[in-house]
């Protein structure tokens, strides 16, 4: 189900991007223009009730995608999938010593002034 809603939203996502620039270059796209608050609404074209209607099943597919997605999840976390705290080989001892890692200073390149003092030449 929710690979159909996923190709649905990706043919939906084109078919828009194909709708807007098919569109007239003067404004007033999805019915918003640029004049000012009192102007007169022109009469929607077809291509803009393509593109209303292109936007609002987008959307729709949006939302039913991220309740698709809420539903598997399932309450699990990533970190329960990768380890499994019930495993007693993949819980570290108490008395194991941490990993070492290199401290931040040991990542960087040496400066002008790390290097080995070289007596200058008299």
């Amino acid at each position: 189900m929710e690979n159909v809603v996923l190709i649905v939203h990706l043919v939906l996502a084109l078919s828009l991007i194909g709708a807007v620039l098919l569109q007239r270059s003067e404004g007033g796209g999805l019915g918003f223009s640029g004049g000012g608050t009192m102007t007169g609404r022109g009469a929607a074209t077809a291509m803009a009730k393509v593109t209303w209607g292109l936007a609002v099943a987008f959307i729709a597919t949006s939302i039913a995608m991220t309740i698709i997605a809420a539903e598997n999840a399932g309450g699990s976390s990533v970190v329960d999938r990768i380890r499994d705290d019930t495993d007693p080989a993949t819980i570290p001892a108490e008395n194991e010593p941490a990993p070492a890692t290199p401290l931040g200073g040991d990542l960087l390149p040496p400066m002008a002034g790390d290097g080995p003092v070289i007596p200058e030449a008299e």
